[in-house]
């Protein structure tokens, strides 16, 4: 029998180290494993076996281990945005192209900028590699990071021998996401800080300058013209402290309903179905989960995921609860020998020019080719509603601005030619 001094880490990443008594090098990895551990270090020199002899054995987690681990996990407790994840996909996949082991490309990727997705990640994917696991299998200890939909695109291409093709469609569909994404804000943003403006300057002028007029309507005694009275009345009201803090109460009371009702399956649902049917912005919701939905299918189902597989990640990750319940209600009825199109169809939820091109693909065997052309399909409609939907917003967000600015100054104004008629009359 011969001495081996380990240094092995437990599935929770914790280190462990100590000596064994068997036969030679390969036994020691066969106890290890037993132990339910994984292998990092195993010698048997007499030196190591001194030394891991003086240590006490770890039975927990190594003390010199655990800052680290704790400042791993507060800097990857944000979740990456899209196009970080893309560009760490495209990194990794432009890494493995040139020809590098996958331990060295991780190796790699601790020196690479990926703004979003700290060096530590890359450090564990190398170090859970190393020890044996295959990549899917380190990524999908890191959910914050990795979703199901990328652990089992990683599987797919680790299981066809296709890793850095399947990685680059991975970069390319975070990165379509990310483009809908920004087009998205890019079109909400406008009106919104055109409307935060203009109510800061109505209140500002309500609260603030609009007294000042009053204060000298008032004094002439004239009688004020109606608008001038209703505006001095709401001016009266933004003025009081009472009141302001009334409103901040009834706000915040809004609020946490609204969250909690939003929380409720019941809320969520009709929520997402507000959001479906929203005049204007309906239509690019509705546009943007189809093509979302068709978008996650192909690129699961392209890359040889299951097709109950595929459509269980796709579920998950489509945000409407709506779709949820379709997409789940497809996936039971494929189990039982249907097409997708079909259950597809029932719902009645889907537009029928997407479940035409989907019926054409079913019968030419092309699914992931029929899926393509629907999300791209739908993501080209969706960027012509985006700019009808702008279009229209900011003539609206400047009529609005120019009723409300127009209302102060006719009351104003209004309480002016009062004055100055009354002036003249009794001269």
């Amino acid at each position: 029998m011969a001495q081996f001094a380990y240094k092995a880490r437990r599935r929770s990443g914790e280190v462990v180290t100590g000596v064994l008594d068997v036969a030679d090098r390969p036994a020691a990895l066969l106890q290890i494993e037993r132990l339910g551990l994984f292998p990092v270090h195993v010698d048997g020199s007499k030196a190591s076996v001194a030394a891991a002899a003086e240590k006490p054995a770890d039975n927990g987690a190594s003390k010199s281990l655990m800052p680290a681990a704790f400042s791993n996990s507060f800097r990857t407790r944000r979740k990456p945005k899209l196009q970080e994840l893309a560009t760490f996909t495209q990194q990794l996949a432009n890494l493995l192209k040139c020809g590098m082991p996958l331990t060295v490309a991780l190796g790699s990727m601790t020196h690479l900028e990926s703004k979003g997705i700290p060096s530590s990640v890359s450090k564990e994917l190398k170090q859970e590699v190393m020890e044996g696991r295959s990549l899917s299998d380190a990524m999908s200890t890191q959910p914050r990071i990795f979703s199901d939909l990328y652990v089992n695109m990683v599987r797919a291409g680790e299981q066809s021998g296709a890793l850095v093709e399947v990685l680059k469609r991975l970069a390319d569909h975070y990165e379509r996401f990310a483009e809908v994404q920004s087009k998205f804000v890019s079109a909400l943003i406008y009106p919104a800080v055109v409307a935060c403006v203009g109510v800061v300057i109505i209140i500002f002028f309500m609260t603030f300058m609009l007294p000042k007029f009053m204060t000298i309507f008032e004094g002439l005694k004239v009688e004020l013209p109606l608008a001038t009275r209703i505006l001095r009345s709401i001016s009266h009201f933004f003025g009081s402290i009472l009141n302001w803090f009334i409103m901040g109460l009834v706000g915040s009371a809004i609020v946490v309903l609204f969250v909690r009702f939003k929380s409720t399956p019941q809320g969520k649902r009709k929520i997402d179905h507000w959001k479906m049917n929203a005049p204007v912005l309906g239509r690019a919701i509705r546009l943007n989960l189809f093509g979302q939905f068709a978008r996650t299918l192909s690129t699961l189902l392209v890359n040889g995921v299951p097709v109950l597989t595929a459509l269980k990640i796709t579920e998950e990750i489509v945000p409407n609860v709506i779709v949820k319940e379709a997409i789940a209600k497809t996936r039971e009825e494929v189990t039982d020998g249907k097409t997708i199109a079909q259950p597809l169809g029932t719902s009645k939820l889907f537009p029928q020019l997407m479940i035409d091109l989907l019926k054409i693909g079913e019968e030419t065997g092309d699914v992931p080719g029929a899926l393509q052309n629907i999300a791209e399909t739908y993501e080209n409609e969706l960027s012509i509603q985006l700019r009808v939907m702008t279009n229209l917003i900011e003539p609206a967000m400047i009529i609005v601005m120019a009723i409300g600015v127009g209302g102060l100054l006719f009351s104003v104004l209004s309480a002016m030619f009062a004055i100055t008629s009354t002036i003249s009359a009794g001269k």
